[in-house]
């Protein structure tokens, strides 16, 4: 890395990157935070829908999260035609983005609705079982709206602009609350459903975001230069495949990562509800405090994509100097606090003296994952705006697939004595895996850095002026 650049234009990069981050982060805060809520709604419903939901959630989010890989090379492709000025480039990308959408919708939805096999190999209590899978498909019914919100999303949030995302996710949140009460609790004439009335609640929230965005992104007179017209436009194969290319693997690399935490979290709930609400309340937890870390890390790789396609390596560098001191001021502040108060915050989710007990344990191991897991962010982030999205995704099956769960497998099932044990030692586990792919990746960002920019970086303008695409 070459020398550090001056206060000035630290500060100033670092005034870029908040502009981008902070509506990310609350955009995040609210999307994680149903899930939250959905937790401690369903918690104080009842034991057995909570454990319900967090079998269902453990199903169904590593679907979304496929979807959301996919769609994430939008964000890369289209913030290094923003950097090169290429805005014709840019209107073009996003019917076909819309198109992907369409075919991930209709794959992925179906495929999370007939997930009563996956269930099955469970061996869950009939009860929750039967709450789990219609829980899920309640879900499964708002999924084709996630891969046109993200087409959405990902194409704002390659220009800089990240507040119509957050606007969506967070009147979003603020109405899943209500909803929530209404289909769980059976309020203001509404059916008393317990966990599958969670599910429907999820899937109203997903339609009514992708709504809120699209009328933010239509209306807003700041994002037209970057729309194309509002016509039918045939599937160009040539953008598709470039997507498909660059997203498949962010896809499969969130797919695997996350999956990997819900197998264990599937897993886990074979050692009983007990361990499974433990598990989940430690999850959510985690979730919130690594939030700021996927804004900042999204933030980074968008000035990093902005740089690259201005064919600057000067801006690269002062992206990554200012997102590793903030990774460092995040990952060590969440370390203290998940450390120093764990009860506190547990207080809020149960009132079992059993849960609270594992589930401090298990945050306290949480703790340590994130600290970690702060160079893998960093690192990921920056060869995603590099447009290379295989080798994280190798470097997470080694980590995860070949590391952490059979590690987990053996320290969970094979030495443990008790529950807690068990639960403990999957987590375990997953910090030997985060250290191994933390490693992998930052070995292979030195590697990027130390070459020239892509050639994609020397292309001219295909609009210099900002003219209407009809001029061109």
């Amino acid at each position: 890395m070459p020398l550090l650049p001056s206060l000035n234009e630290l500060t100033d990069e670092l005034r870029h990157i908040w502009q981008i981050a902070w509506p990310l982060f609350i955009a995040q805060i609210a999307q994680m935070g149903t899930g939250v809520v959905d937790t401690i709604m369903a918690g104080h419903y009842g034991d057995q829908d909570l454990a319900a939901i967090a079998v269902g959630y453990n199903i169904w989010l590593p679907a979304y999260l496929l979807v959301l890989g996919i769609l994430f090379a939008n964000a890369s492709i289209v913030a290094q035609d923003f950097g090169a000025q290429k805005l014709a480039k840019i209107r073009a990308q996003l019917p076909q983005s819309m198109w992907v959408a369409v075919a991930l919708g209709a794959f992925i939805g179906p495929l999370v609705w007939f997930s009563s096999p996956l269930m099955h190999l469970l061996e869950l209590p009939a009860t929750t079982h039967e709450k789990a899978l219609a829980y899920t498909r309640m879900v499964a019914l708002g999924i084709p709206a996630v891969g046109f919100f993200h087409s959405l999303r990902f194409h704002t949030q390659g220009l800089g602009i990240t507040k119509p995302f957050a606007v969506a996710s967070t009147i979003g949140f603020c109405v899943n609350i209500p909803l929530n009460f209404a289909f769980i609790y059976g309020r203001w004439g509404a059916p008393e459903m317990g966990a599958e009335g969670c599910g429907i609640a999820t899937a109203i929230s997903m339609w009514l975001s992708l709504i809120l965005i699209s009328g933010y992104v239509l209306y807003d007179k700041n994002l037209k230069p970057y729309l194309p017209e509002w016509r039918p436009t045939a599937p160009n194969w040539f953008v598709i495949r470039e997507i498909l290319v660059l997203g498949v693997p962010i896809g499969l690399t969130f797919f695997l990562e996350v999956g990997v935490f819900s197998l264990i979290a599937l897993l886990i709930a074979t050692l009983g509800d007990t361990a499974m609400a433990s598990h989940q309340i430690a999850f959510n937890i985690w979730d919130m405090f690594y939030i700021p870390m996927l804004a900042l890390g999204t933030a980074m790789s968008t000035r990093m994509g902005h740089a690259i396609g201005a064919g600057e390596s000067e801006g690269v560098y002062r992206a990554l100097w200012v997102g590793c001191f903030i990774a460092t001021v995040v990952s060590l502040s969440t370390t203290v606090v998940l450390l120093s108060v764990p009860e506190i915050i547990i207080a809020l989710y149960t009132e079992s003296e059993e849960i609270r007990e594992l589930a401090i344990r298990l945050i306290r191991l949480a703790a340590f994952f994130i600290l970690i897991d702060a160079i893998q962010i960093i690192g990921s982030f920056t060869l995603r705006a590099f447009k290379e999205t295989r080798f994280p995704f190798l470097v997470m099956v080694i980590s995860y697939w070949l590391v952490a769960l059979p590690l987990g497998w053996w320290l969970g099932f094979g030495v443990a004595d008790t529950v807690g044990d068990g639960a403990a030692g999957f987590w375990y586990a997953t910090i030997a895996g985060i250290t191994v792919c933390a490693l992998l990746i930052g070995l292979r960002v030195r590697t990027v850095l130390q070459r020239p920019l892509p050639a994609a970086a020397s292309f001219e303008p295909d609009n210099p002026a900002g003219l209407p695409e009809s001029a061109l």
